[in-house]
């Protein structure tokens, strides 16, 4: 074949999926003498192939006549059939030793269009030798064993049946990959959606309990502390694993129409969402000691609801609180007054009477603290302000009444000259409560508590202020007020002014208001 035919033939070959090398030069061999037969073996074709290039070159050494075949111009008996490689080719003839002159192209007419191939054929690949030769029973001879005896699976059916792996098999091959492949991925992924699951539901509350089965076990013990809301009580059970969900809770406590007040609770862990609001609810009375203060309450009542609600005589309860000293409160104090906090209470059942009051007393001082009121004598100032402002003002208006107080206190205040001329303070000290004063009540010095006649403030309290009071007289509201009157005692709107002629305006309203409603102003 010249150059161009086989550049043609590689082209070709290429197109059928092939590897192409290039074409041995034919050989012819000479008979030589039989040796003894060698064991049968599988050869790596590479190997074997330059081995067998070295054996062929040492018989041409040795005299064995070879003579070149010379390609054929005329190839279109191969290249114009495009036949499939892989079909058999005609069975190679055994060389004649009786006709030694008889050249290799008579005996093999076929020679130069197959040889190439051939030669292709098996140099190429040990897959294809390991998946022909062996199966066609094909025993290999070194080119120095005897080339005359030959049967029908000699090198020309190994190379004619040494096909490559078909095509068919290698799909099916792909086809399973990609089965294996799909179902790896399908499992990884049904396996991170799982996982990914188990995360997102405390994220997305999908495994949250809202409530519990109850009744509970154990015992925890909850206080609450006065101004403390519902939704804070709910977080602070949470937490203590009382009940299972705060949102519940506080939907539950408020359908029930209860009001928190200060004080210790028991509860059990793990309870039934309506049982730990019977709890704060006080239904459950019977295993602990409730009552209830009101802000405003001086001592007094105070000590009677308490005597009430514990069975702790109020003998007892009066004793403790004439001795004020023993519970921390300020010096100049003369009982428990203003210093009781106003809340509702529940004590296990056999509190002794100083834990309870002293309960009380703390949640007051705790609060004078938390406004930054740490100094005794401040802080007896600021509750005795504050009782004022609980009793004189609407809870919207305590920053502006305490205001208006300081005002008077001041020492260049010409217009009332210190005087705070509260008719609380007045009723206080007299031991009854009424809205009107008569002029000589007024102009008593005796009474302590009279602030139209003694300037400053009073001795002490008039009562119990809440939270919200405490909080006004220890940050009050800047202002230049020095009068105030409620003119509705329904709404407790008050009214605010400078002077005693913008005063007296007002009480007028309040007079009216008065007299629209009988009996209310008494």
């Amino acid at each position: 074949m010249t150059r161009r035919e086989i550049r043609a033939r590689e082209r070709f070959l290429e197109t059928q999926n092939q590897e192409v090398l290039p074409p041995p030069v034919p050989v012819h061999f000479e008979p030589v003498a039989v040796p003894k037969p060698q064991p049968a073996y599988v050869p790596d074709y590479a190997p074997a192939a330059q081995e067998a290039t070295t054996h062929a070159s040492g018989l041409y050494d040795e005299g064995v006549h070879s003579e070149t075949v010379q390609p054929e111009e005329d190839v279109q008996q191969h290249d114009a059939s495009h036949e499939d490689l892989t079909q058999p080719f005609d069975t190679v003839q055994p060389f004649d030793t009786a006709e030694p002159g008889v050249e290799h192209d008579a005996l093999h007419p076929d020679a130069v269009e197959h040889d190439p191939v051939h030669s292709f054929d098996v140099a190429h690949g040990d897959e294809f030798h390991e998946l022909q030769a062996h199966d066609e029973g094909y025993e290999h001879h070194d080119p120095q064993f005897d080339y005359e005896v030959h049967d029908e699976h000699d090198a020309h059916d190994l190379m004619a049946t040494a096909t490559p792996v078909p095509k068919a098999r290698s799909k099916k091959v792909r086809r399973r990959r990609r089965l294996v492949a799909l179902l790896l991925t399908l499992t990884v992924f049904v396996a991170a959606v799982a996982v990914g699951a188990q995360f997102l539901k405390p994220l997305l509350g999908m495994d949250k309990v809202s409530d519990y089965p109850g009744p509970g076990t154990g015992s925890v013990t909850i206080t609450v502390a006065p101004g403390s809301g519902p939704k804070l009580v709910a977080t602070n059970l949470q937490s203590q694993h009382v009940i299972a969900d705060a949102d519940t809770f506080v939907a539950a406590f408020t359908a029930a129409g209860g009001e928190l007040s200060p004080g210790d609770f028991t509860f059990k862990t793990q309870m039934k969402t309506s049982d730990a609001v019977n709890v704060l609810l006080g239904k459950d009375s019977s295993k602990v000691m409730y009552f209830a203060l009101s802000a405003g309450l001086r001592i007094g009542e105070s000590l009677d609801a308490i005597s009430k609600g514990s069975g702790i005589p109020l003998s007892d309860l009066k004793a403790l609180s004439d001795s004020p000293a023993q519970f921390g409160v300020p010096a100049p104090a003369k009982n428990l007054e203003g210093f009781l906090a106003p809340g509702e209470y529940r004590f296990p059942l056999g509190t002794s009477a100083k834990d309870i009051l002293q309960k009380l007393v703390t949640a007051t001082t705790d609060e004078l603290k938390a406004q930054g009121v740490t100094d005794p004598a401040k802080q007896y100032q600021t509750i005795t302000v504050a009782s004022i402002v609980q009793a004189e003002g609407g809870q919207a208006d305590y920053g502006n009444v305490a205001g208006a107080i300081y005002n008077r206190l001041k020492p260049g205040n010409t217009e009332t000259n210190g005087l705070i001329q509260s008719d609380a303070t007045v009723t206080y000290g007299l031991g009854t409560k009424t809205f009107h004063l008569t002029d000589a009540q007024k102009a008593d010095k005796s009474n302590p508590y009279n602030t139209y006649a003694n300037v400053g403030l009073p001795v002490g309290p008039i009562g119990s202020p809440g939270k919200t009071a405490i909080d006004a007289a220890a940050k009050p509201t800047a202002n230049n007020y020095l009068y105030w009157v409620t003119i509705n005692l329904d709404t407790k709107e008050t009214k605010f002014s400078s002077t005693l002629a913008e005063h007296l305006k007002y009480v007028d309203q309040y007079n009216a208001w008065c007299a629209a409603n009988a009996g209310r102003c008494v």
